[in-house]
């Protein structure tokens, strides 16, 4: 599946690179991609499944726009049930019409104009919920991949501590080290299962979230229970060029609703200065004298007065709304500039914290800790040193895992600002 096909958004493409299952499975079953996960989501999201009747209802409001007054039919019966002459029905004037109104002003072209920029409004929310479905999922996506590291790191523990039991054992029945120290291993090693069982039901939390994306109440998809995710979270993703993610704003929903509500505005404006010129109304009709049983045809015209002062404040309300879009659209222009600046800044720190631990500190710590092993085994250090040089490693691998993934959330935000991957690459 191409994310990158005009049937999805094109923002949050880009987080994680598809290359290895990161973690352990809560639950045994297929493996889970991103792409899988979104498509899900945009599908089983309620509040995209609202949409639809809100195109039709708004489609149904433009062919409301489009139509032409309707013509009126009346009937006038006068000079009846009266006194003298006017008694009873003898002197009556029985008169039928047909009246239409004649719009002036391109009233119905302004009333069409107001429809159709309305659902280009609905359009663009549409749009713009699609992205944040899209940002939402695919942070709980990587929330995941994050929580099965971190259930790894978990397990890595449980092994090292297990292997300080066994080392000490030996210590102790070498007489080398107290009982205590034994002891002290072994509350250890329980400790580490306790972080362990955490982390699981950390991770199986986060699957369920997840798997709440696209309204599923367990960790599952179209009815079967999903895997681990398919997804390289230690892929840093690139940082992009700020001048070139600042001229990418512009493709933002927000920004589009702007332009979209500005033309609304607009419409209504038109529709509002419309009113000043009133409409005309022509009646013709056949009039029945009943006296002199004789007929004649009766014609009229009519027409409102002062339309242009009455509906001033009607014009002056439409044209406040349409300068407030301007001054709305300044004030999130920079907002979104400096929040797009900060992100990009941590983005890019984020990028050289995973780099520098995975790259040098890591290999660093390993290498502390297995040379601390060998010399504990040998009696050169001390427990205390030992556990010390575990924490250590398990400490950068911690780090590791936060950095990593605090970077493709940080991706994830940039990419619903700017709704466009900053890298052709894809999951």
């Amino acid at each position: 599946m191409n994310l990158l096909s005009p049937r999805l958004p094109r923002a949050c493409l880009f987080v994680v690179v598809l290359l290895s299952s990161a973690g352990h499975a809560a639950e045994s079953g297929a493996p889970l991609t991103l792409q899988r996960a979104i498509a899900a989501a945009l599908q089983g999201d309620p509040r995209l499944q609202t949409f639809p009747f809100q195109f039709r209802a708004a489609d149904a409001r433009a062919v409301q726009a489009a139509l032409r007054p309707a013509p009126e039919f009346s009937f006038d019966l006068e000079n009846v049930a009266g006194s003298g002459e006017a008694a009873g029905t003898d002197a009556a004037e029985a008169t039928f019409a047909l009246s239409q109104v004649i719009e002036l002003g391109n009233k119905r072209d302004a009333r069409i104009g107001a429809a159709q920029a309305s659902r280009s409004v609905l359009a663009i929310e549409h749009d713009a919920l699609q992205i944040d479905v899209l940002a939402e999922v695919t942070r709980r996506f990587i929330t995941v991949a994050e929580r099965e590291q971190q259930l790894t790191l978990a397990r890595s523990a449980v092994d090292l501590a297990e292997k300080v039991v066994a080392a000490t054992e030996r210590r102790v029945d070498a007489a080398k080290a107290p009982h205590a120290e034994e002891d002290r291993a072994r509350i250890a090693l329980d400790r580490t299962r306790l972080e362990e069982r955490g982390a699981l039901v950390a991770l199986d939390t986060a699957r369920r979230q997840l798997a709440a994306t696209w309204g599923e109440s367990q960790a599952s998809i179209d009815g079967q229970p999903f895997g681990a995710v398919q997804a390289d979270l230690f892929a840093t993703p690139p940082a992009g060029d700020f001048s070139t993610l600042i001229t990418s704003l512009a493709a933002n929903p927000e920004f589009l609703r702007f332009a979209s509500e500005a033309r609304l505005r607009d419409a209504e404006l038109r529709l509002a200065q419309s009113q000043r010129k009133p409409d005309v109304t022509l009646s013709a009709g056949l009039r029945h004298l009943e006296a002199a049983d004789d007929q004649a045809f009766v014609v009229s015209m009519s027409m409102p007065l002062f339309s242009e002062r009455r509906s001033s404040g009607v014009v002056a309300e439409a044209q406040a709304n349409r300068e407030r879009v301007d001054a709305d659209r300044r004030v999130a222009e920079v907002t979104v500039q400096a929040t797009l600046y900060e992100l990009h800044q941590q983005l890019s720190r984020s990028i050289e914290d995973v780099r520098a631990l995975k790259d040098d500190i890591r290999p660093r710590s390993a290498e502390a800790l297995s040379e601390t092993q060998r010399a504990y085994e040998r009696g050169r250090y001390s427990y205390l040193e030992l556990v010390d040089a575990q924490r250590e490693y398990l400490a950068v691998q911690a780090a590791l895992i936060a950095a990593a993934a605090n970077a493709h959330l940080l991706r994830v935000e940039i990419e619903r600002l700017t709704n466009s991957p900053v890298s052709s690459t894809t999951l």
